[in-house]
């Protein structure tokens, strides 16, 4: 069993997933938004034999929720009652400035960065997440 990060954006979903002990994240793609996102999320869920799915809760720097947030909760709300898992969400202020940060100090060329961003941000998620449940000793 693994557990899958999430990048939830406007134009896309960003997606990793953990290794089978929980302590890596891989990024594996970038969803395109579109009537068949669900679909394609099921099929990454059943290959990668996923647990669980942690997703980016875009709250503002000051802590409070905007309307993001509500986007979010009601694409967490598809996603439990589409394949019955716990979705948990995750504080991602900054994490796409961390992986854009990680992309320009490896030297990926700016079209390049363009198409892995939302994916290096899902990464940045489910790590912080797997982090935090390792400090917490939380059994797999």
């Amino acid at each position: 069993m693994r557990i899958m990060g999430l990048d939830f954006g406007s134009k896309t979903i960003g997606v990793a997933v953990s290794d089978a002990l929980f302590l890596t994240a891989q990024g594996i793609k970038t969803i395109r938004r579109s009537p068949r996102e669900i679909e394609e999320l099921g099929e990454l869920l059943k290959e990668y034999e996923v647990s669980e799915i942690v997703i980016g809760y875009p709250k503002n720097m000051n802590g409070t929720l905007g309307p993001r947030c509500a986007l979010t909760d009601e694409f967490v709300d598809r996603l439990r009652a589409e394949f019955g898992l716990p979705v948990e969400r995750w504080d991602e202020r900054l994490s796409t400035v961390a992986a854009q940060r990680a992309l320009l100090e490896a030297d990926v060329s700016r079209g390049k960065r363009k198409q892995v961003i939302d994916k290096m941000a899902a990464v940045f998620i489910l790590q912080g997440y797997l982090d935090r449940r390792h400090a917490k000793n939380i059994p797999n």
